[in-house]
């Protein structure tokens, strides 16, 4: 099938900007009092409301916030784990890196930066590329789901990734893997001469307005690549703001609207729902007709960036492992099709 740009996106984002009627560019950071209900969007709220594991529910259409939804307890200041979504931060910063040279391009053999692949001997090892860890066809056996306890526990992360049989040539199958995007923090490590956390920091949060939190790194100090970044809702919205608006925000470039753009073209889709396809770090399905690209993490923290709707909807949850979460993750979809899609349709 033919990769094609989706060019309507929605974000569900869990944190937004400060008031109903003031611009998301410019309320985050602050920490203003909750916005109003919007009228139309009480169903919404209503709804979140009856989800006991939902933190948060923010939702910024034109730029507005017009729902900001925070579960018993919740601040909006408080740091959210949002698990897999640091992939697609991941990703938007691979996206800056190759926009400033750093990274030659998307077909860079990652031997470059891994020399002793060289010795290695699989030679499928020396045709992975840049592209291929975005798009989790690395063809490397995945480091997620029954493998994630044994990688972490690893004493070298990088090394254990590596090490990894391949399981399908490069460039062919998504096979996703928390690991693939470890070995992209660890190659920003190098071309940037710096942390990942100081690199994200001055090249992404710095021009979206906020401070970046730490988060945990491996044992040779790269910081995680694909998981436990701690970011706020009005965060999250900020960077699905970012990509509403193809990498441009305030006046300022951050990243490269071609970037932006091929990161949400199909390039593989998953094995356990095929209607969910995957792009540079982000993930690629409908809703309510509408196509939208967005940033998922584990327990219920999204990013939907709906383009063709002007919308960002942001999602943070609780993170617990849990036989519930399935149910969780169908009635946020719920919320979003049935509440807040056809309002804004509507308007």
């Amino acid at each position: 099938m033919k990769p094609r740009i989706f060019h309507g996106w929605f974000v569900l984002i869990v944190s937004a900007a400060a008031m109903v009627g003031t611009r998301c560019e410019s309320s985050i950071g602050a920490v203003p009092n909750q916005a109003p209900v919007t009228p139309g969007f009480d169903g919404a709220r209503a709804a979140a409301a009856s989800l006991p594991r939902l933190h948060s529910l923010l939702v910024s259409w034109r730029g507005e916030l017009v729902l900001e939804h925070y579960g018993q307890g919740i601040r909006p200041t408080r740091l959210a784990n949002v698990k897999s979504v640091s992939k697609s931060v991941i990703a938007t910063l691979v996206g800056i890196a190759i926009d400033r040279g750093l990274i030659a391009g998307l077909t860079t053999p990652i031997s470059t930066y891994f020399p002793h692949l060289a010795k290695d001997p699989s030679p499928e090892k020396r045709r992975i590329t840049i592209e291929d860890l975005l798009t989790m066809r690395s063809g490397l056996e995945s480091t997620s789901f029954d493998n994630y306890g044994s990688w972490v526990r690893s004493r070298n992360w990088v090394q254990y990734v590596l090490a990894q049989p391949i399981v399908s040539p490069p460039g062919t199958t998504v096979e996703y893997s928390t690991g693939s995007s470890h070995l992209l923090s660890a190659i920003l490590t190098k071309v940037s001469k710096t942390s990942t956390h100081q690199f994200a920091q001055t090249a992404l949060a710095t021009p979206l307005g906020f401070t970046l939190a730490p988060w945990p790194r491996d044992p040779q100090g790269i910081y995680f690549g694909g998981n436990e970044m701690q970011m706020t809702p009005r965060q999250m919205v900020r960077f699905g703001e970012l990509y509403l608006r193809r990498g441009l925000l305030n006046g300022r470039r951050i990243v490269s609207a071609e970037w932006v753009d091929t990161s949400c073209v199909p390039r593989g889709q998953s094995r356990f729902n095929p209607d969910q396809r995957y792009g540079y770090g982000w993930w690629i399905r409908e809703f309510a007709g509408r196509p939208a690209c967005f940033a998922w993490g584990f327990g219920g923290q999204y990013i939907f960036v709906f383009r063709d709707l002007d919308l960002v909807v942001v999602t943070t949850s609780s993170a617990d492992v849990s036989d519930e979460r399935r149910d969780h993750r169908r009635m946020i979809f719920d919320i979003l099709e049935q509440r807040i899609i056809p309002i804004i349709v509507g308007r």
